[in-house]
Order: structure tokens, then C-alpha cells, then sequence
């Protein structure tokens, strides 16, 4: 059987020597400054952000790496290892959203984008730039490489182009960064995601990115926006959070994802909520049924498709909803067990496993965002000791996670890599996962 294969963390002196060797060969001279911001993980709450619910990430150690520095003109360039043979160049003036003649291709709409919502929020003319990216947060993971690119940039353009929207501190500082204007500066992420890249994110991703703090996970309130840290050591507990990527192919523009939303907006709308965050966990079973029959008037009303067909999209709608609100109900309980005991142990870490458990099982049954791969992960994680698995971001591939002891990660790694194999999969790769600090400059 082969040996679990995981994927270490480039430390800040590695970041800095990497993305400034880069941006050197490229641009034949030192960049004025390196900047960084993390990939997530998501313990807890799953396509509960554009709902208006509750999510819990946290920050990895994995980062991505910025050298940048400012021009005179308009002009963006931009450098990662694997375009070093071909500069993207771009003209600010002539970016636009995914679709017009401005369109961006590729992942120079991530870096592109947050300066072009940076200015349609009025903060401009920003500065051309050339940016060298030296990224090890793992690619299509769904462990937000995309929203590590966003987070960089927009740190260090707020910084360069002093727009006061920060307040960051270097590195290793114990100075917590100006948190309201984080949360600006996510706003302009996830305007560039959805606009520019055309992927039809929430705002989970971003603001796991700029606004966590170490040693804490993220109550987020994706409604408002607003943040709670909740203290989240592992390591007092005898515990570890072991990412597992499952290599299957993930992507958030196939439509999928957008389908989802679309579906979640369609039973607010019929359930006359702004938002499903709206409806109350305590009457779920009674909006359940209102719902169905809500759908089942809505589709026989408009449309002249078979009555199965009508019946199931009742259903689908029901078991998208039913995922949403018991999925907030379930952050919900998890941060109150974080918040209210200092040791996860004995019964309460029980109750974290099983919530974590229900959560995947929810995303596997109702909302229907998982994948062989995924599934394989999470069984053979949770038979091989698992305190809790399951998978974690957007879903079709990606990443799923598993609550364990410190001393049986490498146990479980390869129970899974075991699974794998006699599954016919490609290897899995893997990561542990600490709550760690937001994005920031480096040098």
C-alpha cells in the first residue's frame, strides 16, 4: 500500500525567498513588498453563506504568497510558476466582468478583479502593478486557492495604494488588523469572484481569509457579516483536524454550484423569507410541508411537465432547504459546545463528531454536493477512528475533513489511502490543518 503523501506549509522566510526569487526573474528587479493570505478550511456550515446563515471556518497555514510592486501606468503583470513562460499583461482601464470585451481569462481574473471592483467602489485610480504569485495552498481543492489570490492582491493594494481600509500588521505581529476595513476589503473579493472570475461564490471563502485569527475558528454570520472568534485549540485536547484532498476534479463554474444557489433562492422566494436563514429550525417539519405544496402549486401552475416531474422538483426543493436550516442549526451548536467547554472530551466531543457526521450525510442526501471520492473519504476516515468527517467546501470534488486523535493521523491517512486503492481512485493528498492567522505583509 502507498504511504499517505501531505502537502507541508511554506513558512513566512520560504514565502518571502519563493515569490520574490520569482517576481526577480521575471522583472529583473526586487519587488517593493510581499504580501500573503491563507486558504480555509471549513469546519462547520456548508452553503449556508449565500443563504444568510452561520459558518465557522478557519485559516490555514497554507498561503498564498504576493511580491508586488507599483507602476506608473495601468498596466497589471502578473507571474506564477506555472506562466513564468508567459506573462498575463493587462490594462486596467480595459478589465470588465466575465462576459464583456473586458473579460479576464484564467486566474488573472482573481488578482485583476479585486483591483477592478476596487475601483468600481470608487477607490481609484489604483496603480498598475506587477505581481509574482508563489502559492502552496493546494489547487482545486476547495480549500479557497482562489480566494487566497483575492485576499493577497487586495492587501497589498490597500496597503500600497494607502487607502486606510487595513490597518495590517506584519507578520507575527500581536496586533490585530483594522477588522471593519477586512470587512471591506472581502466585499471587493467577492465582487471580483462573482463578476469577474464568474463564479457565484459567497463571501465565506474571503472573509476566512482576511478576518480569522489564529488559534480561533470564525463564527461567521454571513447575513451581516459580522464575527465572533471562537477559541478552537485542538492541540489541548489531544485532537487534530486532518484535511484530506481528494484529487477528483472540482470546480464552482460548471453550474453546479450556481443550480444549488439558484434552487436556494427559489424556496425563499416561495416561502416569502429574504433569505432561508429566515426560517426556524423549530418548525422545520411543519415549512417543510408548506413548502412542497408551495412548489408543487408554483410548477403546476407555470410549466407542462409530467406530474413526476412536478412532484420531483417539490422534492428537490424540500431537501435543498431542509440541508440550509438544519446545517445552520448545526453551527450553531457546534460554536456554543466551543465556546462553553475549554477540553473537547468524553461527551462533548462525541457531540462535535456527530454533528460533523450529520452535516456530510445532509450534504450527501439532501443537497447532494458530494462525489464517490468524498464519500469513500469519509467512511473509511470514521472507521478508521474518527472523532467526526466530513466533506468540506463547495462540494463536487475537493476536500473533506476528519476530527482526530493527534497520535492516529497517520492511521487514518492511510485507512483512506487503503480506501483509494481498492476503490481504483487517484492518491488522495494531505494536510493538518491549525487555526491560523489572517492575511498580512510579510516583508
Amino acid at each position: 500500500m502507498s504511504e499517505p503523501v501531505f502537502s507541508p506549509a511554506l513558512t513566512s522566510d520560504e514565502g518571502v525567498q519563493l515569490a520574490t526569487e520569482l517576481f526577480r526573474d521575471t522583472f529583473g528587479t526586487n519587488p517593493q513588498g510581499v504580501w500573503y493570505a491563507p486558504g480555509r478550511v471549513n469546519v462547520i456550515g456548508e452553503h449556508t453563506d449565500y443563504n444568510g446563515g452561520l459558518a465557522l471556518p478557519i485559516a490555514l497555514p497554507h498561503r498564498a504568497h504576493l511580491a508586488l510592486s507599483v507602476r506608473d501606468d495601468r498596466t497589471i503583470r502578473l507571474v506564477s510558476p506555472q506562466t513564468r513562460e508567459a506573462v498575463d499583461e493587462l490594462n486596467l482601464d480595459e478589465i470588465g466582468p466575465k462576459g464583456s470585451a473586458g473579460e479576464v481569462k484564467g486566474w488573472a481574473a482573481y488578482i485583476a478583479g479585486v483591483a477592478w471592483a476596487m475601483e468600481q467602489a470608487g477607490l481609484g485610480p489604483l496603480p498598475g502593478f506587477d505581481a509574482a504569485l508563489y502559492s502552496c495552498v493546494p489547487l482545486g481543492g476547495g480549500l479557497s486557492s482562489s480566494a487566497a489570490l483575492e485576499c493577497s492582491v487586495a492587501v497589498a493594494l490597500a496597503d500600497m495604494a494607502g487607502l486606510e481600509l487595513d490597518g495590517q500588521p506584519m507578520a507575527g505581529s500581536a496586533h490585530a488588523p483594522n477588522d471593519e476595513g477586512r470587512a471591506q476589503l472581502v466585499t471587493y473579493c467577492v465582487r471580483a469572484e462573482n463578476d469577474v472570475a464568474g463564479a457565484p461564490t459567497g463571501g465565506m471563502d474571503q472573509a476566512a481569509s482576511l478576518r480569522c485569527h489564529e488559534g480561533h475558528a470564525l463564527k461567521l454570520n454571513c447575513r451581516d457579516g459580522s464575527v465572533e472568534h471562537v477559541p478552537f485549540d485542538l492541540a489541548a485536547s489531544g485532537l487534530a483536524l486532518l484535511v484530506i484532498d481528494t484529487k477528483a476534479p472540482h470546480s464552482l463554474v460548471d453550474g453546479q454550484y450556481a443550480a444549488r444557489r439558484a434552487a436556494c433562492e427559489r424556496a425563499a422566494a416561495l416561502m416569502g423569507v429574504d433569505l432561508l436563514a429566515d426560517l426556524d429550525p423549530a418548525n422545520l417539519a411543519e415549512d417543510m410541508g408548506h413548502l412542497r405544496h408551495l412548489a408543487l402549486d408554483d410548477q403546476t401552475a407555470t410549466c407542462a411537465d409530467a406530474a413526476s416531474e412536478i412532484a420531483d422538483d417539490a422534492d428537490m426543493l424540500v431537501r435543498r432547504t431542509r440541508h440550509v436550516v438544519t446545517e445552520i442549526a448545526r453551527t450553531a451548536e457546534l460554536v456554543e459546545l466551543l465556546k462553553n467547554n475549554e477540553r473537547l472530551e468524553g461527551d462533548v466531543l462525541a457531540s462535535v463528531g456527530e454533528l460533523m457526521n450529520a452535516s456530510h450525510d445532509s450534504l450527501r442526501n439532501d443537497y447532494e454536493v458530494t462525489c464517490p471520492e468524498l464519500d469513500v473519504t469519509v467512511e473509511a476516515a470514521r472507521n478508521a477512528g474518527a472523532h467526526g468527517a466530513r466533506m468540506t467546501g463547495g462540494g463536487f470534488g475537493g476536500s473533506a475533513i476528519a476530527l482526530v486523535d493527534a497520535d492516529a493521523v497517520d492511521t487514518v491517512a492511510q485507512a483512506v489511502v487503503k480506501a483509494y486503492e481498492e476503490n481504483g481512485f487517484n492518491p488522495p493528498a494531505f494536510l493538518k490543518a491549525a487555526p491560523s492567522a489572517p492575511a498580512g505583509r510579510l516583508q
